[in-house]
């Protein structure tokens, strides 16, 4: 996505075939100012700029994700995030600790950028489009910090799994 697009709501959305709407214009916005962004962070965003309602919010990123103007990201263990740069080939990096998301340029630059061994053998006629790649680590700031933090890809323990445990201790 250029930046020229991403200057030009309202000339998006009409070559996309899009009303401009309040709405859409809010999580554009949004997006723009809060790049990754889970889905909270950008209602209270849009609300900085109009009055828009959940709902609204998440039918916009909805429509906008289906018509590929915005991208849907999901790493491991973590809400859905938006993004605007879209139709290229790039990948993330994600923070183990704070849950930072960064946009990084793919290696080798064409999609697919990865080939998978023997895909004619596993997956016969298969066409691949993309690859996602997501680099996991620590940002600067969590690898320089003395407490550590925890790991938001790791599983966590839900209510259920406590109790089955205070069960199996109690026989």
């Amino acid at each position: 996505m250029t930046d020229a697009t991403v200057l030009q709501p309202s000339a998006m959305l009409r070559r996309a075939g899009l009303r401009v709407t309040q709405p859409r214009l809010a999580v554009l916005d949004a997006l723009a100012r809060h790049p990754h962004a889970a889905t909270d962070v950008l209602i209270a965003a849009a609300r900085e700029t109009r009055s828009v309602s959940h709902q609204a919010v998440y039918d916009v990123l909805h429509t906008l994700s289906d018509l590929g103007l915005v991208r849907r990201i999901q790493p491991a263990g973590s809400v859905a995030r938006y993004e605007l740069r879209v139709g290229d080939n790039h990948h993330h990096v994600v923070c183990r600790s704070c849950g930072d998301v960064v946009d990084i340029d793919c290696a080798t630059g064409s999609a697919p950028c990865l080939d998978p061994s023997e895909l004619d053998v596993h997956a016969p006629g298969f066409v691949l489009h993309e690859a996602e790649v997501t680099y996991w680590g620590l940002c600067a700031t969590c690898a320089g910090s003395a407490e550590p933090q925890p790991d938001l890809t790791a599983p966590s323990r839900t209510a259920s799994s406590r109790t089955t445990e205070k069960r199996k201790n109690r026989v």
